[in-house]
């Protein structure tokens, strides 16, 4: 028995100490007060984000919307998008319209023609894979805050 106990206390010592590397942690509150920090830092395209943070192939950022986004296309990210607050459309799939490179892969546009619409609100979550084109609208008056978690392929 004591052979028992003293295995177990030196196995103790072998645990990690803290949490392990890429470990993050956001408390609900935590996110849902981001709409209210956000808000005043809205840009001209009525846009506000902030990056939080990442590991390896994947980052995390919020942000909050007080109006349609453009078209956009990620030539090597997925996007998956846990909705915190509020309601918007997703335009999705199609072409993008006046499309331009803005960076190494990534397209921007004015809107998207023959994509399909869903309607999001606080508690849903999607996934947009690479290269899939996709627009975040969201009607006058109205707010949208998003926790967004971008993978690389």
């Amino acid at each position: 028995m004591k052979l028992i106990a003293i295995a177990l206390f030196c196995a103790s010592f072998a645990l990690p100490a803290g949490d392990p590397a890429g470990f993050q942690m956001w408390k609900t509150s935590e996110l849902k007060a981001f709409s209210k920090s956000l808000a005043p830092k809205i840009d001209a395209g009525k846009l506000a984000n902030q990056q939080l943070n990442g590991f390896g192939n994947y980052s995390f950022q919020i942000a909050h919307r007080e109006g349609d986004g453009q078209a956009e296309i990620h030539g090597t990210q997925a996007d998956i998008f846990f909705v915190q607050t509020g309601e918007a459309t997703l335009v999705y799939g199609g072409e993008i319209v006046d499309g331009k490179t803005t960076a190494p892969n990534e397209i921007r546009g004015s809107s998207i023609k023959g994509g399909m619409e869903k309607k999001l609100s606080a508690g849903d979550v999607v996934t947009i894979p690479v290269k899939t084109a996709h627009q975040l609208k969201v009607a006058t008056g109205k707010e949208f805050t998003y926790f967004v978690v971008k993978v690389t392929q």
